[in-house]
C-alpha cells in the first residue's frame, strides 16, 4: 500500500517533459519494464535501475526524472522493475537486473550503445552488474552513472557517522535493518553486494555525484579512488548541501535540472556503436 501511495506522490509532485512517450513492455526474456521514449530518439539506450532501499521506489517514482534526462540525451530509457524486500531479498534483484541487461542485448541493442545507471540502491545493483560483465569479459556498456549512490552496505565509510544528523532523507537506524532483511545472512562485504570493493579493471567511463552532507558521500569518493587507481575514466560531482539523489526534484531545485544537464552532456559524448552514430547525427540534425 505504502509503494502505491509514493507511486502517486511522485507523478503529483514530479512532472517530466511531455515529448516523451512512456509504456510498459517485457524485456526479452526478462523483467517488465517501463520504457520512456522521446520523439526524436536516437540509437542510444539508457538502462535505469531505481532506488529505494531495495524496498521501495518503482519506474514510475523515477519516470519524470528519467523522462527528463532521455529527453535531453534524445535516447530511449528502459525502467525495469526488480524483485524486492520483503518478497524477495537478495541475489533475486540483481538476477532481475542482469535478466534486463541481457534481454537488452538479445533484442539486438549494441552494448555500445547502452548506458546504465542508478539511484542510492539501485547504484548497487548497477555496479554490481558492471563488475560482474568485467569480471566475465563480455562487451560492456559505453558508460555507466550512478546518483548518490549506495556501494557498501557494511556502512565502513566515514560520512555515515559525520552525517547520520546532516542527512535529511536516508536515517541511519534503519540501514542495519535494512541489511538484515535485504541479504538474510550473506555476507555484506561480498563485492556482489558491495561493489565498493569490486574489480573494475578494464571498465567503461564512469559518472558519479554525491552531496557533501549525504551518509552515502564516501561510498562515491571510495569508488572513485578505487576507479581511478584501476585507470577507469571517473568523473565526480560532489554537490554542496543537497539531498539524497537530488535529481528527482527537477521540478523544484535548479541544482537538480544543473545536475541533470551535465548527465546529459556526459552521455551525449559517449561514443555509440558503429553503425549507430549515423543514427544519432540524424536526430541531432
Amino acid at each position: 500500500m505504502l509503494r502505491r501511495v509514493l507511486e502517486i506522490q511522485a507523478r503529483l509532485f514530479f512532472r517530466g517533459p511531455r515529448d516523451v512517450d512512456a509504456n510498459w513492455q517485457e524485456v526479452p526474456d526478462g523483467p517488465r519494464a517501463l520504457w520512456l521514449v522521446p520523439s526524436q530518439a536516437g540509437a542510444r539506450v539508457i538502462l535505469y535501475i531505481h532506488g529505494g532501499g531495495f524496498v521501495f521506489g518503482s519506474p514510475q517514482t523515477h519516470q519524470a526524472m528519467l523522462a527528463r534526462l532521455a529527453s535531453r540525451c534524445k535516447a530511449r530509457a528502459v525502467l525495469p522493475t526488480y524483485a524486492r524486500v520483503p518478497e524477495a531479498r537478495f541475489p533475486a534483484p540483481a538476477k532481475d537486473v542482469r535478466a534486463a541487461w541481457d534481454g537488452l542485448r538479445r533484442a539486438g541493442i549494441a552494448a555500445q550503445d547502452i548506458v546504465i545507471g542508478g539511484d542510492s540502491a539501485g547504484g548497487a545493483l548497477v555496479f554490481a552488474l558492471l563488475a560482474e560483465l568485467c569480471a566475465e569479459g563480455r562487451a560492456l556498456p559505453a558508460g555507466v552513472f550512478g546518483l548518490s549512490p549506495l556501494l557498501d552496505l557494511t556502512f565502513s565509510g566515514r560520512s555515515f557517522r559525520e552525517n547520520a544528523g546532516r542527512d535529511v532523507l536516508l536515517p541511519v537506524q534503519r540501514a542495519s535493518e535494512m541489511v538484515q532483511l535485504y541479504l538474510a545472512g550473506f555476507n555484506p562485504s561480498d563485492p556482489k553486494i558491495s561493489p565498493l570493493y569490486a574489480d573494475f579493471q578494464g571498465a567503461p567511463p564512469v559518472w558519479l555525484c554525491a552531496s557533501d552532507t549525504e551518509i552515502l558521500r564516501d561510498d562515491s569518493r571510495r569508488l572513485v579512488a578505487r576507479l581511478e587507481a584501476a585507470n577507469v575514466q571517473v568523473t565526480f560531482r560532489e554537490e554542496h548541501d543537497l539531498a539524497h539523489v537530488w535529481p528527482l526534484f527537477q521540478n523544484h531545485l535548479p541544482e537538480a535540472q544543473a545536475t541533470i544537464e551535465a548527465l546529459a552532456d556526459w552521455i551525449k559524448a559517449l561514443p555509440l556503436a558503429a553503425g549507430s552514430e549515423r543514427l544519432g547525427r540524424e536526430v541531432e540534425n
